[in-house]
């Protein structure tokens, strides 16, 4: 792999650029055992409250710089954004994660980038090809596989746990592609910022205002530890890896920063077992149809 020069003439050789996507990949694959740790101490939707809220207040010095950036039109379209990119799979997973297994929702997880291509052939005017759509039948049918094996495959509810998963996955789809076709003009940390807030925020005054949060936290010591695990998932799941995954992308491509779909399931498939949740010849299975999707899906 060649290295790219930034505007700012920083070069990193191929195997920094590998040990950044490395990193990349263990972060973000360690987001799903999160959630489940931290889902033994609160509810999905605070779960969800506290990781968009913790993430808009680490967000926020940047926001005080990046929101003269904006115009005032580009706000509703910033807002889906954020909705879309973070605010509803941050819901979605914890609720999803009530009747699957953290692993399994690594895996469906990759499903992500069959969503972001499939929305963009549909609706985003990207270029039709079949090698694409037999990628984004085989991901498919892969996920087909694993819910067909239900508790099996690591489903212990009803199966529409995992069509959660699936529906954050349209949604991050649908999210990159607004953010592909509509706001390129725009820096990615610009977006974060701004998008990140304009979520965020609601969610944390919900929590503060609506939830009994603060009273589990005055009641329940042991809350604290679930506090704990939300906010690394929090600041480094979501607003570390973002920021690193923007910055691989400027200095490579968005080809080879798109490498850490395969990388990710593999980390949360490692931490799920090390968690004692069984992985089985279906987990691998499922997932390499899924990847062999996303591989085709790339030529």
């Amino acid at each position: 792999m060649q290295t790219m020069v930034k505007p700012q003439d920083a070069v990193i050789t191929s195997l920094q650029a590998w040990g950044i996507l490395i990193l990349l990949s263990l972060i973000w694959g360690t987001s799903y055992i999160l959630i489940k740790w931290g889902l033994l101490y609160f509810p999905p939707t605070q779960v969800a409250s506290i990781r968009l809220g913790v993430s808009a207040l680490a967000f926020a010095p940047f926001l005080v710089y990046h929101i003269r950036k904006i115009k005032v039109a580009q706000l509703p379209l910033l807002f889906l954004v954020g909705l879309l990119g973070t605010g509803l799979p941050s819901f979605l997973f914890p609720a999803a994660q009530q009747g699957l297994n953290s692993s399994l929702a690594g895996i469906l997880n990759s499903l992500t980038p069959l969503f972001t291509l499939l929305l963009g052939i549909l609706f985003f005017r990207s270029k039709f090809a079949w090698a694409k759509t037999l990628g984004i039948l085989v991901g498919l049918g892969g996920a087909v596989c694993l819910f067909a094996f239900g508790e099996r495959a690591g489903i212990s509810g009803h199966w529409t746990h995992g069509l959660l998963i699936v529906l954050a996955c349209l949604c991050y789809g649908t999210s990159s592609n607004l953010v592909g076709f509509h706001l390129r003009g725009l820096k990615a940390i610009t977006i974060s910022s701004v998008s990140f807030s304009l979520v965020g925020v609601p969610a944390l005054i919900y929590l503060l205002l609506g939830t009994d949060f603060i009273h589990t936290l005055q009641t329940v010591p042991e809350a604290w530890t679930g506090l704990g695990y939300i906010t690394i998932l929090s600041l480094f799941s979501t607003v570390l890896a973002g920021v690193i995954f923007f910055q691989l992308i400027q200095w490579t491509s968005p080809v080879f920063g798109s490498t850490v779909s395969y990388l990710v399931p593999l980390v949360s498939m490692v931490w799920g077992a090390l968690d004692g949740e069984v992985i089985s010849t279906i987990h691998f299975a499922g997932m390499g149809l899924i990847l062999a999707g996303v591989y085709l899906s790339k030529q």
